[in-house]
């Protein structure tokens, strides 16, 4: 069974070298453009990855193009700022593999007190309070390491284009009767500045975009895998 693993990248030249070597054997690294002028596509595609390039700039948009040009059967997310090591991502997979979960998400677990600022755990904290109102699931973070099968995700038509893309996710697989299970993982210091994280700023614009996917009403029109 395939695995492609979609790496959204705005200008992660910094990183990238460590991500992708950390790929897992065998598995494909698709990294989404977003308009990087660091030459992160260039130096992508120098280290092996295939460069997906997205125009449209958004984190549900780089996300989506890195979908869309998925062929494989299961489908990962890893962000590209070596915050999260791709390498983590096999129990995932063998999870979904054996039918375990239908979604699986990464619980970040801190390495050092500054790879999550209080900002961004608040954020997180308000955002799972709020998914579990209007879910039932007991989640504790909403990050975005994940593995999911290509087809049933594609099924949910996801709509959000911005920040509120990973929640999405989560809301229409819940609303679709999904096994949803949390996996812990190390989280690690970002390589570079944070996009949307790096301020308080950043953190409550990401909420608001996802407090609008939460007011979206009940969509069951997604397919079990």
């Amino acid at each position: 069974m395939s695995v492609d693993v979609v790496l959204p990248c705005l200008d992660e030249a910094e990183a990238l070298p460590w991500v992708l070597e950390r790929i897992p054997p065998g598995w494909r690294a698709l990294v989404v453009d977003n308009g990087s002028t660091d030459g992160s596509a260039d130096l992508a595609r120098t280290l092996g990855a295939s460069v997906v390039p997205e125009a449209r700039r958004g984190f549900g948009a780089a996300c989506h193009a890195g979908l869309t040009a998925a062929t494989a059967d299961i489908v990962c997310f890893c962000d590209c700022d070596a915050s999260l090591d791709p390498a983590d991502l096999v129990p995932f997979v063998e999870r979904i593999r054996a039918g375990e979960a239908d979604l699986v998400l990464g619980r970040r677990r801190p390495r050092t007190l500054g790879a999550w600022p209080m900002h961004a755990r608040a954020g997180n904290l308000a955002l799972a309070r709020l998914l579990r109102r209007r879910t039932g699931l007991r989640l504790r973070d909403l990050g975005p390491l994940r593995a999911v099968r290509r087809e049933p995700l594609l099924s949910l038509a996801l709509t959000d284009r911005r920040s509120g893309y990973p929640l999405q996710m989560v809301v229409r697989a819940a609303d679709a009767g999904w096994r949803i299970a949390e996996y812990d993982v190390p989280y690690r210091p970002r390589a570079g500045a944070s996009k949307v994280t790096g301020t308080w700023r950043g953190t409550w614009q990401a909420v608001r975009d996802m407090s609008r996917v939460l007011a979206e009403p009940p969509v069951r029109e997604g397919a079990r895998p």
